[in-house]
């Protein structure tokens, strides 16, 4: 006989299981007011309404030192050939992986991540906001966020989205250059834009290129974390963010494929794609500990009065 509590388990692993399905079990976009992210928060779509959304906007002056936030350990990023596909889903453009393939421990992270998959958020050109994350209220071009999850997990999103450090994104921001076609990784990346230009369209990866490739110029020792959630429907609250300081330059010209090239299943250019930031809710954002961090400031504080006093023993001492 099943109690109260079981019924409770069981349809809570549906509701699970409908969210992360098949993709057109729930309906949302970006620029249509019939299911836009007003409209996520509103029905609402999952957890979209939660006190633990992301983006954020990153503000510097009230960012806290953690002496946790040490150097990742990247495994398989200098790999050029673990990308599987690329593929319209009708809301971004999404590149996935080999099962393994690609790791990431350390940084922080309370074990190792396998990447999943990476996709990409754009205005409308290069020339407009269209980052997620914002720096001081400042928006780039484009974002790029790498997903990993847990590896115990095995791929399994069920149930990744059980637990509240189930996946760990890392976000890149993308600022244009004027040079052309630069750098050549991303040349690659977006020349299979005009094969997946509708929405469902996917195709294989023949040519070769690494993450590496793909964040050339980033210090990756540098960035933010704080936690957070999925940027889209349906919103889970299970996100370790890292968004890294250094942002990647990439062409204005590539920026600009990806907002003249691909459409949404309305059909419509896929432009705009990215959600607002969220609010806080007393969240903190965190930084590597540094001489001029918060951190740093209260162990000085700390430490001050027993030099002090060790001089003064040091001087009396002197003088006998």
């Amino acid at each position: 006989m099943n109690t109260p509590l079981d019924t409770f388990f069981v349809l809570g692993s549906v509701l699970v299981a409908l969210a992360h399905g098949e993709s057109g079990q729930i309906h949302w976009c970006y620029n249509n007011a019939s299911c836009n992210e007003n409209v996520w928060v509103s029905k609402p779509l999952g957890f979209c309404n939660g006190t633990r959304q992301s983006p954020l906007n990153i503000n510097t002056t009230s960012v806290k030192g953690n002496s946790s936030l040490i150097a990742f350990n990247f495994t398989g990023f200098s790999n050029n050939s673990t990308m599987t596909t690329i593929e319209n889903s009708g809301h971004t453009v999404k590149v996935t992986f080999g099962d393994g393939l690609v790791k990431i421990s350390g940084g922080g992270l309370p074990g190792t991540y396998d990447v999943q998959q990476f996709h990409l958020h754009w205005g409308n050109g290069s020339d407009v906001p269209g980052s997620e994350h914002t720096v001081d209220g400042k928006h780039y071009p484009m974002e790029i966020h790498i997903v990993t999850m847990k590896s115990e997990f095995k791929g399994n999103m069920t149930l990744a989205v059980t637990d509240s450090n189930g996946l760990a994104v890392l976000g890149f921001l993308i600022e244009k250059k004027n040079d052309s076609s630069l750098p050549q990784s991303w040349k690659i990346l977006t020349s299979y834009l005009p094969n997946i230009t509708n929405s469902g369209q996917k195709v294989n990866i023949t040519q070769q290129f690494s993450l590496d490739d793909l964040l050339v110029g980033v210090d990756r020792t540098k960035y933010y974390r704080y936690l957070g959630s999925l940027t889209t429907p349906t919103c889970d609250e299970v996100v370790i963010w890292t968004v890294f300081k250094d942002p990647v330059k990439v062409s204005k010209n590539l920026i600009d494929l990806f907002s003249t090239s691909l459409y949404t299943s309305d059909p419509v250019l896929m432009t705009n794609i990215y959600r607002s930031t969220q609010k806080p809710n007393g969240r903190s954002i965190t930084t590597q500990a540094s001489a001029s961090s918060p951190l740093m400031t209260e162990a000085r504080l700390f430490l001050l009065p027993l030099v002090v006093l060790h001089v003064l023993l040091w001087e009396t001492m002197m003088s006998m």
